[in-house]
């Protein structure tokens, strides 16, 4: 006689184990492999789970998401059709290595005293150990996909895969070297992607410094500044041409209270003469906006900071090696002893922090390589205004043409030591040379200097976002012709969240068409947000997350799923609390006592 009451965990636990085991899960050709059938005549549908990092644990978010993705799967599964959900996982460069760095800091070490390769043996270890958290919670959500075909973008398939890619766009002109702006994260030591950077709303200072007209005794042009310290790397003031106040001093100088140096005043549409005084300090090693005024003025770039913000041999004496908060309060308290600070305000800013680190990122000038996202963009905007790929809702297409229309080169290197080392190798004289393996390189290289030279591999390591770019197709085998490229791209539906329509769904629409010849997917579904029950986002610092596992332990699988799912309408966010849980739960066991009746 069954239970009067459902017992989820031994009913979905048992169930499930039985259905991986059988491979009632697996696309037609795993399920050819492993001598269980062939689908060969039907037709083929395909999604690819958005990797979730290695380092994480299941949250609501990943939740909603498996769950809509394994209702599309399992509803064509049981249609007849060859379905494939692609699992897999990503390595999460900076992620991971803190993880990793933490641990052997509890022992004292630091990465630097194992050095590269026995540091990355050590990551590969602690994957080994503890990377497959987030898959066996998966699992125990009920989420159907082929397990045989799991991936992991540090695969050797995949690393394949992406140095292809990467010598590939370097020939094709696409990828190159420059001396840009990036984010600089001063205690990982590494450029970071504007995903990894939160911007903080506070209430900051403005201060107006008065910096004297050249050849005007007694004259002065104010500018207001918000970084103080920065003004040691000034190297012009901009003012709008439409300014009235400004329009005689275009072309002329002012100089530099403290450092002295000539500062050119130029004509920019960036200033704003609605904004503090109207007049801007140029700082085009410091400011991503100055820098773009920069280089429409060739204006000279004078960076003042080290890898640790700390100010560094280009500013006068006594400023050197100071931190830059402390540098900040010697300028004001120095411009005012020379009795150039005009006043000072209350100002609503916000201002980046690193999300890992918890320190204030600074733009910060260095050689990167970078994507030339615009040439690759194009194809893709097109692609969606053709229709080729759907947004659902309709709504979010605006989101990604905004960002793809107004796209900036990707910088696609890292300082960190996990990940994708970068297929370049540096001659004695600075020459670069990109291939696939250190053994193209040398040749390359004897080709250019007649002999043997000495070759050092960069040693950077791609974004991790360059990777998961590839995707769609790298799951596949790709670079290799597999059955599987064949029969399961393009992919049918990607599912996932607005927060990341540029990171990712936008760089495998531009991959994938370049290296494909089609887009990746045909229909991006954009799901909503999971906020607590008084429509709030859930955060640790409000306290008020629902942990997914805890609710599956308590009240089971389905209860969890059919809750998310019923409250899942597009474009409205799923409000969830424990208590709707529970009545799912209730009416789970009314069909368990159907049944148990029947």
């Amino acid at each position: 006689m069954l239970e009067k009451t459902y017992q989820p965990k031994d009913v979905e636990e048992r169930h499930y184990a039985e259905w991986e085991e059988s491979g009632a899960f697996e696309c037609g050709l795993s399920a050819k492999a492993a001598g269980r059938g062939d689908k060969a005549n039907a037709d083929p549908y395909t999604i690819v789970i958005p990797p979730p990092n290695v380092t994480g644990s299941l949250h609501m978010g990943h939740a909603l998401n498996n769950t809509l993705q394994d209702i599309l799967i399992r509803y064509q599964r049981m249609k007849g059709r060859d379905a494939l959900w692609q699992p897999g996982t990503d390595h999460a460069g900076i992620a991971t290595q803190m993880v990793v760095e933490r641990m052997l800091a509890e022992d004292g070490e630091t990465r630097h005293d194992y050095g590269r390769d026995k540091f990355i043996d050590k990551v590969w270890e602690w994957k080994a150990e503890s990377g497959g958290t987030i898959t066996r919670q998966l699992r125990r959500l009920g989420a159907s996909c082929d397990w045989s075909r799991e991936r992991f973008t540090m695969d050797e398939g995949l690393s394949l895969a992406v140095r292809k890619v990467f010598v590939d766009l370097y020939k094709q002109g696409l990828i190159y070297r420059d001396k840009r702006l990036v984010n600089w994260d001063p205690k990982l030591h590494t450029a970071i992607s504007d995903l990894e950077v939160e911007q903080r709303e506070l209430t900051g200072k403005l201060w107006y410094f008065k910096y004297p007209i050249e050849d005007r005794d007694g004259e002065f042009l104010t500018v207001a500044t918000t970084r103080p310290e920065t003004m040691l790397g000034d190297v012009a003031v901009a003012v709008h041409p439409d300014d009235e106040r400004y329009k005689d001093l275009v072309g002329k100088n002012c100089i530099l209270p403290i450092v002295g140096r000539k500062l050119v005043i130029v004509a920019d549409e960036y200033a704003d003469p609605e904004k503090g005084s109207g007049a801007v300090k140029m700082t085009p090693a410091h400011d991503f906006n100055d820098f773009e005024v920069g280089r429409r003025h060739n204006l000279k770039l004078v960076n003042i900071f080290d890898e640790n913000a700390n100010l560094n041999d280009n500013v006068p004496d006594h400023y050197k090696g100071l931190d830059r908060f402390e540098a900040r309060d010697k300028v004001v308290a120095e411009i005012e002893s020379l009795g150039l600070l005009e006043k000072i305000e209350d100002n609503e800013m916000t201002v980046p922090y690193g999300d890992r680190s918890g320190v204030v990122i600074e733009p910060w000038l260095m050689d990167q390589w970078f994507v030339d996202a615009a040439r690759l963009a194009g194809p893709a905007i097109t692609a969606v205004e053709q229709g080729e790929t759907k947004f659902v809702p309709q709504q979010w297409e605006n989101t990604y043409y905004e960002w793809m229309r107004n796209i900036q080169p990707w910088c696609v290197s890292r300082q960190i030591w996990w990940g994708h080392q970068i297929p370049a190798w540096f001659g004695p004289d600075g020459e670069i040379f990109v291939e696939m393996t250190e053994e193209e390189a040398r040749a390359a290289a004897r080709d250019v200097y007649g002999r043997e030279v000495e070759l050092t591999q960069d040693p950077d390591v791609l974004d991790t976002w360059f990777s998961s770019a590839l995707w769609p197709f790298s799951t596949l085998g790709w670079p290799d012709a597999t059955p599987e490229v064949e029969r399961y791209y393009q992919t049918d539906v990607l599912i996932t969240g607005f927060d990341i329509i540029f990171f990712w769904v936008a760089r495998m629409m531009m991959m994938g068409i370049h290296f494909m010849g089609e887009v990746p997917f045909r229909t991006v579904y954009i799901h909503a947000l999971v906020r607590d029950e008084q429509g709030q986002k859930m955060s640790k610092s409000k306290g008020n997350v629902i942990d997914p596992l805890e609710l599956i332990e308590t009240y089971g699988a389905d209860a969890l799923r059919f809750t998310l799912t019923a409250f899942a309408a597009q474009g409205r966010d799923v409000r969830l609390s424990e208590s709707r849980v529970e009545g799912y739960r209730n009416f789970c066991n009314k069909l368990w006592n159907a049944a148990r009746f029947c």
